[in-house]
Order: structure tokens, then sequence, then C-alpha cells
């Protein structure tokens, strides 16, 4: 049996992956795929936190661009990000995962308002928790939102899927010469503005010393070999 590098974890799935090849809406194979690498990590008995994005559903940003108000685009946003995570939960419930849905907007009787204490509890108890409605404040992004999660519960790491193999100095799918990062500190990451997270989420890592570890979401084994010790993507520190 394969032994754990990382007993905590907290999961970061943008909502643009859940989409698929669409670019909108929910894949349900896509949320099955990810239920299916989280249990291999619940089989080792692994923690498991999850941000989710909402992209996929609403971007904010760009009707912002269009003249709506940030602050309501945001709250769609944040709206979009807990159909997303009843989504994954139903994936995750289906393949035999306790798992608990719980949303920084109190939406009584669709979802659990958060609570860190009874996070933590969850966790340790085995059940992995799906934690959406970003920080429940606009104008910080889910990225920003999982790594105030992932302190507040005190996980080992965050992971983040993202649709290429990890950080890159510009973007793989468009320049085929970009270059790949192994590994990064956390101020480089800043300074060369590479986008993989805004700098307030990075900013918060580091000054916390969470190390922050990015890979392929379509790489199903990624995320198990991680935890185990394995090194897969870009691991920030």
């Amino acid at each position: 049996m394969s032994k754990l590098e990382h007993k905590r974890i907290l999961l970061k799935f943008s909502g643009e992956s859940v989409a698929g090849n669409e670019k909108q809406g929910i894949d349900p194979k896509i949320l099955d795929g990810m239920a299916s690498s989280v249990k291999s990590c619940r089989e080792l008995d692994a923690e498991i936190g999850i941000v989710i994005g909402g992209g996929n559903l609403f971007r904010g940003e760009k009707l912002n661009k269009a003249g709506m108000d940030r602050v309501a685009g945001d709250h769609m946003g944040m709206l979009a990000t807990v159909m997303n995570g009843i989504a994954l939960r139903d994936s995750l419930e289906r393949a035999g995962i306790k798992t608990r849905v719980m949303s920084a907007i109190s939406m009584s009787g669709i979802v659990e308002h958060y609570d860190r204490r009874l996070a933590i509890q969850l966790l340790s108890d085995g059940y992995v928790v799906i934690f959406t409605a970003g920080t429940g404040n606009p104008f910080f992004t889910t990225d920003t939102a999982g790594c105030l999660r992932a302190i507040e519960t005190q996980a080992d790491l965050m992971l983040k899927a993202t649709r290429v193999d990890g950080v890159y100095d510009s973007d793989p799918e468009i320049n085929k010469d970009a270059k790949f990062f192994d590994a990064l500190s956390f101020d480089d990451a800043i300074s060369k503005n590479l986008k993989v997270m805004d700098a307030t989420a990075l900013t918060l890592a580091r000054d916390h010393g969470l190390p922050i570890n990015v890979f392929n979401v379509n790489n199903h084994s990624a995320l198990k070999d991680i935890i185990c010790g394995k090194k897969i993507g870009t691991l920030i520190s």
C-alpha cells in the first residue's frame, strides 16, 4: 500500500475544468473522473477538502466589463460555485464517498453554512468537504478562497488542477515553445506574473507557508501520486 506524504490536502478545481471540451455547463463524465481521483486518495485515508470555481456557469468579470456592477457579478459567480459543488457532491456520493458541501453564503436546506471547526471535524472523520461560494465576499477569487480554506483547515498542501501540466512562462496551449517550471518560489511566481493564481492568493499562501502543487487535471493518477510524494507538475513553495 502506498504511503501518504501529505495527510490533509485542499484540492482546487476550476469551473472551466468541469465543463470539459464544451467550455460551458457541466460534463458529468468530467465530474465522475474527478470523483474517481478523489476516491483513490480516500482509499489511502487522505483527508480532502475541495474548492471549485464557477467559470463554466458564470463569469462576473466578463459582465463587469460590459457594465454590470462588480459586486452583483461576483455574488452571481459565488452562486455558480455552489451549483458546481452540488454536482460534484452527487458524483462523489455515487462513488461511495461521504461528502458534505459548505457555503460561505448561508443557504439553509440546500448546503451547510461554512463552519471552520465543523469542517476540520468532518475531514478528520473521513468526509470530503466541498467549500463553495468563495470567501463570501466580492473581489476575491476562488484561488484565494482555496488558499484561505487550506490554511484554516490546516492542510499540508494545496493542489491546483489545470488543463496543462503545470506552470509555464506563457500559455502552452497557444505557445508551443512555452517554458515549463518544475519548481518556483512564491516571490518568482508573483514577480513574473505567471497567471497561475492571482497575487492575493499567492501572497496569502506564501505568508502562511502553504505549498501549492499545480498539475494536469486530465492525468487521473496525478493526485494520488502527488500525495504519496511523487514529483508531478509544478511545486510553488
